[in-house]
């Protein structure tokens, strides 16, 4: 076996090198105008039926609106019912022929199977599924007070969607649908006060050396390390390949995008749900912060093209390169700008005066994300 290994050592990196060197070009020709076909023969969604988690504020709202618009009959999930209520009366006035609300927590499995089976006695079919709902934290991991609080992210974030997934199978395996996973680019990204919510879909790029400087590696990474190995990404991938072509997935990482998270609402060393806005500013910076209802219609745009894969906005995927060739570079300009140490306030976070020096907030954050005022009813 020892022999074996070795061989394959040796031989692998050309042989891999060579194939690309065969493959790629024919394979990029065939993606580039795959992707132009599917821009052609967008799915029309009116009349069918979509489950949308999270749907009482941020992007799980605006995706409601944005099906809404497209006809869609709606199913909107969450755990407030009267914000469930207004999201659901807003969007039968842009267009969507039936809403219902059903008030629950995904990350129990039995609210779970009562929303699938609500869903089904009502409407008979499901066609789309979007995996929206998430909380996050934004504390140091040294301040937290009680870990065991801080079990509902990954309960929520990553079980919450694959309860829903496991019940929603067979019903969108009969009706060819789709199932939209809303992530987040924090998932590559080691912003401090976030580790447990980026473990949600944290990738796991090793340095490059690590590898030995392989030619086949670099390759490799620059055209295909979105297919990261990470949990919840890992899990809706090899669902793809269990699943295609009876259902297609989408999975969506957004950057910093207008909603309660970037209103400064998450758990913090308590573990209890706060909002704390010179936190937020810490981590957020002069970054600017795209609305809820763009990022709502670049997602159901490209769930509706069938895309495998969607950041939004687009120009975080230079996060990814950066993050695969210069680590170092990315967890340097965190401590310098981000980071503060244990028992410090965030407020003197190096990003925070930037923002504050500049007043870049007033053009860069959406007026709904200066309040600190959160619906909790």
């Amino acid at each position: 076996m020892e022999l074996i290994q070795s061989f394959l050592n040796l031989v692998a990196p050309p042989f891999t090198v060579v194939t690309l060197g065969l493959l790629l070009p024919h394979y990029v020709v065939f993606k580039y105008f795959f992707s132009l076909i599917r821009g052609l023969f967008n799915e029309d969604v009116t009349g069918k039926v979509v489950l949308i988690t999270g749907a009482s504020s941020g992007i799980g709202e605006n995706l409601a609106y944005e099906y809404a618009k497209r006809g869609a009959q709606l199913v909107l999930v969450a755990r407030r019912e009267s914000s469930l209520e207004e999201a659901a009366e807003a969007a039968r006035y842009y267009g969507s022929p039936e809403v219902i609300t059903i008030a629950g927590d995904v990350s129990e499995l039995s609210d779970c199977r009562r929303i699938i089976d609500d869903t089904m006695n009502h409407f008979g079919r499901l066609d789309h599924l979007v995996n929206n709902a998430g909380v996050a934290n934004m504390t140091l991991f040294e301040e937290i007070i009680d870990i065991t609080s801080f079990k509902q992210i990954m309960e929520t974030n990553y079980w919450g969607s694959v309860y829903m997934t496991w019940l929603s199978i067979p019903y969108l395996k009969n009706r060819g649908g789709k199932i939209i996973v809303v992530s987040s680019a924090a998932a590559w990204l080691p912003s401090p006060r976030m580790s447990i919510y980026n473990a949600r879909l944290s990738f796991y790029l090793k340095p490059m050396w690590d590898y030995g400087f392989s030619l086949s590696y670099l390759i490799w990474v620059f055209f295909f390390f979105q297919a990261s190995k990470a949990a919840l990404r890992i899990f809706f991938e090899t669902l793809r390949v269990e699943m295609s072509p009876e259902i297609g997935i989408t999975v969506v990482t957004p950057g910093f995008v207008e909603s309660e998270i970037t209103k400064g609402k998450a758990l913090y060393s308590h573990g209890r749900m706060e909002v704390h806005q010179d936190v937020r500013d810490a981590l957020v910076g002069a970054i600017p912060v795209e609305t809820a209802a763009a990022c709502a219609k670049a997602i159901v745009r490209s769930a509706c093209r069938g895309d495998r894969y969607l950041t939004e906005p687009s120009w975080y995927n230079a996060a990814y390169y950066l993050k695969a060739f210069c680590p170092e570079v990315v967890e340097w300009c965190y401590r310098i700008l981000v980071y503060t140490t244990p028992g410090t306030s965030a407020a003197e976070a190096l990003n925070k005066q930037i923002l504050d020096l500049t007043g870049a907030k007033t053009a860069m954050y959406p007026p709904s994300i200066h309040s600190v005022e959160i619906n909790d009813d």
